[in-house]
């Protein structure tokens, strides 16, 4: 794998990035270990996290994803010099008042998220510190509309910036990036920190796959012009396009209860969960057979050759997830069979954006 680089930084990571937000809830310390080993063992240089995680988020495990992490850095002194290290400070509570106290995400709770997250993480730096979703009102996570009745902002995109810089000041973080965002939060970041001297954010965080590929209706032309560079998470829609729900369903007796929607009520009654969401990765999945490929397969091998994507962000629970995961670098798709996928987009939309 050739690196690529982020945005205007100087970070320069691989095209496939560990996600980690599996470890600490589906996956033990010592298998998460052991993954970490193996990524670095295979070329992966690029881990992403956040203070949430793991993940469904409860107060029993926030900070534990990093923890653990920090635990291996611990044991592989080495390995922190290896790797390009990104965490995320969460935004307003979303009911999570174990994060932090109040509604909204003020200049001080994200230099306190930070010096806790290298806390856990076990380092001085941390390489590229994301704010997780926006402080103001957006639709996110499955909501479809903005609603500007429900605007409760706290933090201007300036003073976030300013707490940024502080922290790159105080040599915390060296580049800075934002998740969930829109085309006007990316425009609003770049342009504030131009204008003032602050922090250029170097990538967007957003999901993006063969069910949810709503970034192409105009965040891929703003990332693109203002040289801001994609992290695609939930290549394989939370397991919905690897197949293993297309005879079982989400929720039936014989729905694999060792995976995220199988086994935890929550992720099922979000975007994920929804009959719409499934039914369209059915199509894909009976699309990549009618190809040859495996149903995962197709759905990484179409985040890792899109042009709008640096880096896809991959969670696993065990080393053979990791390694078929990686495995697909390299496949190419049709033209044929790029043109059968967005046949099916015009059909089905996004269902699970």
């Amino acid at each position: 794998m050739n690196l690529v680089q982020l945005g205007t930084s100087d970070l320069r990571v691989t095209p496939i990035c560990l996600g980690t937000m599996t470890f600490g809830e589906q996956v033990a310390e010592a298998d998460a270990h052991a993954i970490l080993d193996r990524a670095l063992e295979r070329g992966i240089n690029f881990i992403d996290t956040a203070e949430m995680y793991s993940v469904p988020a409860r107060r029993e495990t926030y900070g534990a994803t990093e923890s653990i992490i920090g635990r291996w850095f611990a044991k592989n002194p080495s390995a922190r010099g290896k790797v390009v290290l990104a965490t995320k400070v969460a935004g307003p509570s979303r009911g999570m008042p174990w994060v932090r106290e109040g509604a909204g995400m003020t200049a001080q709770d994200i230099v306190r998220s930070c010096e806790g997250s290298l806390r856990r993480l076990q380092v001085d730096t941390i390489d590229l510190y994301q704010i997780h979703w926006p402080e103001r009102n957006t639709p996110m996570f499955g909501s479809l509309y903005y609603d500007p009745a429900k605007e409760r902002s706290q933090t201007s995109i300036h003073e976030q910036l300013e707490a940024m810089q502080r922290l790159v000041r105080e040599g915390k973080v060296r580049h800075v990036g934002v998740s969930n965002e829109t085309p006007y939060g990316v425009h609003e970041f770049v342009r504030l920190a131009e204008q003032h001297g602050l922090p250029r954010i170097a990538t967007v965080q957003n999901v993006y796959c063969l069910v949810s590929r709503f970034l192409e209706n105009g965040l891929d032309e703003t990332m693109k012009r203002l040289d801001v560079s994609l992290l695609a998470y939930s290549p394989l829609g939370f397991g919905l396009l690897t197949g293993k729900y297309d005879e079982a369903g989400i929720d039936g007796p014989q729905t694999p209860r060792d995976a995220r929607i199988g086994k935890f009520e929550s992720v099922r009654g979000g975007r994920w969960g929804r009959p719409e969401a499934l039914a369209a990765a059915r199509r894909y999945n009976q699309l990549a057979r009618e190809h040859g490929l495996a149903p995962a397969r197709m759905a990484l091998a179409f985040c890792y050759t899109k042009w709008q994507v640096a880096s896809t962000i991959i969670g696993v629970r065990t080393l053979a997830q990791l390694d078929e995961n990686l495995d697909a670098w390299g496949t190419t798709l049709s033209p044929e069979l790029l043109a059968a996928i967005d046949k099916i987009r015009w059909e089905v939309r996004d269902p699970a954006n």
